[in-house]
């Protein structure tokens, strides 16, 4: 009986923005139904699991394609996409455009870890549902990936390429912008320099600035697009993302597979306490 009101609350917390608003056919949030232990989606992606084919992040022990993204772009973009373009009119300086979009999600998007908010150890919004809550309240609230998504879709509506990035347990926005000089490491994708970290649930960290953790270490990258969200594994090796601050030398002590390979193991581990917890 637990599970049916952790499931019924978080419909109604979705849905409640979602009533006054001209986007609702772009998010699955009316539909969401459970299966087993876990929540899925109208397009059958699991929110409650970033691993496996149906998962938010089809993520496998040698890759993964962050498909939530695409719940909120090409034929479904709507409000996210559309703060993106809002955004974009107002300022024609591409680097001064690409701040404020990272001040509107750092501003408006209050971290909260998801067993606090939906009773879940692992519960992914997409896009359009944050940004519905950002709308009719002020405020959203979500983790690291709920951030990055956001930012991701909003820089794709204002016209810049996008990435989501996911290092040791932890997923960021990266931003395409090879002309920003304020960032503290510069990353480069597929053999191209200019990719910027943007990651907004630090209240006090600027767009480009990145942990140090994260510099000279091999990451998975996935530059996003209007892609298909189709349950399948992954059959592209994803893009390797290195960053060197300073001119040093890159060690890159793990290679992206072994995180990707630990993140795997990690969400499993979530998933099993999870599910010991609601029990």
């Amino acid at each position: 009986m637990k599970k049916v009101w952790v499931l019924l609350s978080i419909i109604l917390v979705l849905v409640a923005g979602l009533a006054t608003t001209g986007y609702v056919s772009a998010t699955p949030s009316a539909d969401f139904h459970q299966i087993n232990d876990d929540v899925f989606d109208s397009w059958e992606i699991c929110r409650t699991r970033a691993f496996g084919e149906d998962g938010f992040y089809q993520l496998s022990e040698t890759t993964f394609r962050p498909v939530i993204v695409f719940e909120s772009l090409g034929e479904n973009a709507a409000l996210a996409y559309s703060l993106g373009q809002q955004i974009a009119s107002k300022y024609t300086d591409r680097l001064q455009r690409a701040e404020a979009i990272f001040r509107f999600v750092q501003d408006r998007v209050n971290y909260t870890p998801d067993i606090d908010q939906f009773d879940y150890e692992e519960f992914a919004l997409n896009a359009d549902e944050l940004a519905t809550a950002i709308d009719q309240n002020g405020v959203g609230y979500g983790d690291c990936e709920d951030s990055a998504v956001l930012l991701a879709v909003m820089y794709k509506g204002a016209g810049y390429r996008s990435a989501i990035v996911i290092g040791s347990s932890h997923t960021a926005a990266l931003v395409y912008l090879p002309d920003y000089k304020k960032a503290t490491a510069v990353f480069e994708l597929e053999g191209e320099s200019g990719w910027v970290w943007a990651e907004a649930t630090g209240k006090k960290n600027p767009l480009g600035w990145v942990s140090n953790k994260f510099i000279n270490v091999e990451m998975a990258a996935y530059e996003i697009g209007e892609e298909a969200i189709t349950l399948v594994k992954p059959s592209v090796t994803p893009s390797v993302a290195v960053a060197q601050a300073g001119g040093g030398t890159s060690s890159r002590p793990f290679s992206f597979i072994s995180v990707i390979g630990f993140l795997w193991l990690m969400s499993m581990f979530r998933r099993r306490k999870r599910r010991r917890r609601v029990r």
